[in-house]
């Protein structure tokens, strides 16, 4: 929800704070002052934190096992179904960009998240329905073939999957947007409490996904897959009713009259091209009588010929100020760090895909009669990132901060890079991993049995699951905290987006690749890196060529964060 107000009263509020004790820049939902003793920080984050949890929950109930559904299912290949998940996976992940941009250009926040809700329940609706009709019994054959299957079904099953990631693509940036949005960044209290809020967010979220990957994946494997999207449909409807109750607890940001700050960016990118030409000595002399050279940083400073209109001769609408070239400059800023992370979204895809098809060939009998199912170590990685949160909370934090004095122990951008490192490890240890499981299929002649389940347990895939959970602590986090900061304050459900768009064409980044080097390295007979039979595949291969690619990607990241200059501290 966003409050339209003009320039003048919003600049009187933010200056002489109409009622003592009020929040300047949001009302209520009534467009009030609100106080700051009834209203926002933990009483109202804790229903996004609620929200979110379902949100996760319905989330990873249908990506942690997608591909087993594909496999076992739909009878797709082991490379097309780890291709569909990623791609899926992906424009779920994108789509934040669009609803981010939406949010904050047209419906706000409040109204984005309770319609992407109710598209999320239509979603799920109809996607447990294409699982329960009585023709998707018959869909695969005794040849493991969709030749009987019926179209119609399938259509529905994805048309439910696009659904619902359109659904997340309105729900995912806004939410936690709208969350950090009820902490007041001019009180000191509040301000550190919004840098815990990220912190237990994650935990929160991870804590939710581990117990889905446990439940919903038992469920799906032995029990019935229209019960296990069933119960995240449900869920997501409490979901609605949760986040409904705390309307009128909540901060709403004023929505100032002025031009659409992707607008106004824009044009600021279009007038320094425009101006392409001109002299340096013109653009100085403007700075000077701009007072620039005391406000403006050193980086980008082509964007200052913004400041000139065409002829140099100012007319409305055609110049721009200090500030809104800042603006645009914190925007390019942030392009470096967004496209020097994408190769640890690649890795962080191989989770839901790989690691599960690696550990459905292991033995996974956890006491006689009882086997785990595979996507259920995923596990892992939310349990090791609900320990570790704490420990970097109230203990790494406070030890980091006695050596740097820096409130939050390290940087944002040092935090990203620690995790980018771990990524790297997960990976080494992954193929090695891999190495050993393909010896043990060798020496005991099971390579052309794909069926038999290898004697070697699947609890040697738990230091690649935690591993991945500790880089995600660090990476994931910083990166949420990184682009909702450094973003205007008028766009951090973009900033939000943009952190989740990393993700997104990680994903379609991987399922790329994938495809890529499945077309390389299989046919004519050859055994590809990912065929049905990982017996004769190379995981490990793929797992070595992430491992490396981390490691450039690493050096890249390093060498731009090195030089990246902090934005200024704003209010809400």
């Amino acid at each position: 929800m966003a409050i339209s107000v003009s320039n003048n009263s919003y600049t009187e509020e933010s200056q002489t704070s109409l009622l003592e004790g009020t929040v300047a820049g949001v009302v209520d939902y009534k467009g009030n002052p609100v106080l700051r003793a009834n209203s926002g920080g933990w009483r109202s984050a804790s229903f996004m934190i609620g929200v979110e949890v379902a949100e996760r929950f319905s989330y990873f109930g249908i990506s942690c096992n997608l591909i087993t559904y594909l496999t076992e299912q739909l009878g797709q290949s082991t490379a097309t179904a780890a291709e569909n998940v990623n791609a899926w996976s992906g424009t779920a992940q994108l789509l934040p960009l669009l609803g981010a941009s939406i949010a904050d250009s047209f419906l706000g926040r409040y109204r984005t998240i309770v319609i992407a809700t109710l598209i999320y329940i239509l979603g799920l609706g109809l996607l447990t329905l294409s699982v329960v009709l009585p023709s998707i019994a018959h869909c695969v054959d005794t040849n493991n073939s969709m030749s009987r299957c019926s179209k119609l079904i399938v259509i529905l099953f994805f048309f439910s999957l696009d659904l619902v990631a359109v659904a997340q693509g309105g729900h995912k940036p806004c939410i936690q947007a709208f969350g950090a949005d009820q902490f007041d960044a001019e009180d000191p209290k509040e301000r550190n409490a919004k840098s815990s809020f990220f912190n237990w967010w994650f935990l929160g979220v991870c804590g939710s996904a581990a117990v889905t990957v446990l439940a919903l994946s038992y469920i799906q494997d032995n029990l019935s897959w229209g019960l296990g999207f069933g119960i995240p449909c449900i869920l997501m409807i409490i979901a609605l009713a949760i986040f409904l109750l705390g309307t009128r607890t909540y901060r709403y940001c004023i929505k100032r009259d002025e031009t659409s700050p992707f607008v106004r960016i824009g044009g600021v990118f279009v007038a320094a091209v425009r101006n392409c030409h001109t002299t340096s000595s013109t653009i100085a002399i403007e700075e000077e009588a701009c007072g620039m050279s005391h406000h403006s940083s050193e980086q980008f400073k082509f964007l200052n010929k913004a400041l000139l209109s065409p002829n140099h001769h100012k007319k409305e609408g055609e110049v721009y100020t200090i500030s809104q070239i800042e603006e645009a400059k914190a925007v390019l800023r942030l392009f470096p760090i967004w496209a020097t992370s994408l190769v640890y979204a690649i890795v962080y895809a191989q989770a839901s895909t790989f690691f599960t098809k690696q550990g459905a060939t292991l033995d996974r009998t956890l006491f006689p009669g009882f086997k785990i199912p595979a996507a259920s170590l995923q596990f892992f990685i939310g349990l090791a990132i609900v320990l570790f949160i704490p420990v970097y909370d109230r203990i790494f934090v406070p030890i980091a901060r006695a050596f740097t004095t820096k409130p939050s122990g390290i940087t944002m951008l040092q935090r990203v890079g620690i995790g980018m490192l771990l990524s790297a490890a997960c990976m080494v240890v992954a193929a090695l991993v891999e190495i050993k499981r393909l010896n043990t299929a060798k020496e005991l002649g099971l390579v052309d049995r794909p069926n038999v389940t290898i004697p070697m347990s699947v609890w040697w895939l738990v230091p690649q699951y935690v591993l991945s959970g500790i880089a995600d602590v660090f990476t994931l986090v910083g990166l949420q905290e990184f682009f909702y900061d450094q973003v205007p304050s008028e766009l951090r459900s973009v900033g939000i987006a943009l952190f989740q768009s990393i993700l997104g064409l990680g994903s379609l980044l991987s399922s790329l690749l994938v495809s890529v080097i499945e077309e390389a390295t299989g046919g004519y007979g050859r055994d590809s890196w990912f065929s049905n039979n990982l017996n004769r595949a190379h995981l490990d291969y793929f797992y070595w060529l992430l491992a490396g690619l981390s490691v450039v990607a690493f050096a890249a990241y390093l060498y731009f964060a090195k030089s990246y200059i902090y934005k200024r501290p704003s209010t809400m």
